[in-house]
């Protein structure tokens, strides 16, 4: 991933140094744990222990000949070592290596994105409590419908973090696991009690059973749950993108001084938090389709899965890690515009109640069809015209056989949807 969208935190797990370095916690964690059994001499583990070292561009070296990044990661490290290196690698093969330390980079970049995602659980829960009186117009199609809250919108959002939250918590648990089984998983050449404990040392779990590699359905349910908590990050973004709309601008992006929207056009202040939200979620959902097709490797393993790893899985992580805390920036600094909200509620002239008149036809005693006719007949002209709902409503002889004046003027009432929306608001509250 870029430098652009790449969180400190984040790129540091991913860097090349601290790829090798969690290439020997694993390597040191298996000599020690064979020392502990009796296979390696103590003079031999202490020179393992104290001489390791390695240097990244010595590594490339190597690798520009014998055509193998872990055979010259070992070179490498032997070269510090000296004769003790004997005793690093012994029995394992790649894979037992390289998938091991993928699981404890990915297991620390979990970490990061679980943060990540209760802190952004934490903030839609402040902010749909903050506006959950804020009445605004809710919109189907694109089109005005009735009224809703922007906190219950929030609050929407807000529950579908939590899903995501209990998705993400059983992604990282299914990939915190490692293996230590040689060639083709068969322990051929070292024993399974080896696996258990360097496993738990590390604080994975061994996998139940392997061939040559840890099974990529995992990896494919870590990245695919990646690419669902983008697809809630664009829903959310692509919702403020809407709202921020000259048309309607009830809310926006806040724009800091000194910022610039256009290169050409001084006035803009655009979305472009909430677009690049949208932008990256789709990059997501790519390495999601990626991940899936690394499901199935030829007999007990092929490397097709291993060149698009080292770009999907890395981006992956610092992608979601950052758009994460995109969206928590968006939502901490969203400015929101009560007044606007009110002012496109009456944009229709009252036509967002017309299912307020339709039940109260129907409660008189109305047929279904027969109040539906009434009302749509009133209400098209509005959409034609500009006129008054209820004005309309009100010399019509057709409602008079129903309702009388004072009746269809109640129905026009904000305070009684506000009330019925608080309630509707607090009910989900308690049971999210």
């Amino acid at each position: 991933m870029i430098t652009r969208y790449t969180r400190p935190e984040m790129g540091r797990i991913w860097s090349e140094e601290n790829k090798y370095a969690t290439w020997w916690k694993v390597e040191l964690e298996v000599c020690r744990v064979q020392h502990q059994r009796g296979l390696i001499p103590a003079e031999s583990l202490h020179e393992i222990e104290s001489r390791a070292a390695f240097q990244a561009e010595r590594i490339l070296e190597i690798e520009e000949q014998v055509k193998h990044d872990v055979i010259a990661f070992l070179t490498n490290v032997g070269e510090n070592i000296g004769p003790a290196a004997r005793f690093v690698h012994k029995g394992l093969t790649s894979s037992d290596l390289l998938d091991t330390a993928l699981a404890l980079q990915l297991a620390e970049s979990g970490v990061l994105i679980l943060d990540d995602l209760v802190r952004l659980e934490q903030v839609l829960t402040a902010k749909s409590l903050a506006y959950r009186d804020y009445l605004m117009i809710g919109r189907t199609h694109g089109v005005h419908a009735e009224p809703i809250t922007f906190g219950l919108k929030l609050l929407i959002y807000r529950a579908e973090i939590a899903r995501q939250i209990r998705r993400f918590k059983l992604a990282l648990e299914d990939i915190k696991v490692g293996k230590i089984s040689g060639a083709v998983g068969t322990y051929q050449h070292i024993d399974p009690e080896v696996e258990e404990r360097v496993c738990r040392n590390l604080g994975l779990v061994p996998a139940p059973v392997s061939n040559q590699i840890v099974q990529r359905d995992r990896h494919a349910f870590f990245v695919a749950t990646l690419a669902l908590i983008g697809a809630t990050l664009e829903k959310i973004a692509t919702e403020i993108r809407h709202l921020q709309r000259t048309e309607v601008l009830e809310a926006e992006e806040f724009f800091s001084q000194g910022q610039k929207g256009s290169s050409a056009m001084p006035h803009k202040r655009n979305p472009i938090r909430s677009e690049r939200i949208c932008g990256l979620a789709r990059l997501l959902r790519g390495y999601s389709v990626t991940a899936l097709e690394n499901v199935a490797l030829w007999h007990e393993r092929d490397i097709s899965h291993s060149s698009n790893e080292r770009i999907i899985l890395p981006d992956a992580c610092i992608c979601a890690d950052f758009i994460l805390n995109e969206t928590i920036r968006v939502l901490t600094d969203l400015q929101v515009y009560p007044e606007k909200m009110r002012a496109n509620l009456d944009k229709t002239h009252g036509l967002i109640f017309s299912q307020e008149i339709l039940l109260a036809l129907i409660e008189k005693g109305a047929s279904r069809e027969e109040a539906y006719a009434i009302v749509q007949q009133n209400a098209m002209p509005v959409w034609q015209t500009g006129a008054s709902f209820r004005e309309l409503l009100l010399k019509d002889q057709d409602v008079g056989k129903w309702l009388t004046a004072g009746e269809v003027e109640q129905l026009f009432n904000f305070e009684k949807v506000l009330a019925r929306i608080h309630a509707i608001y607090e009910r989900a509250l308690a049971r999210c």
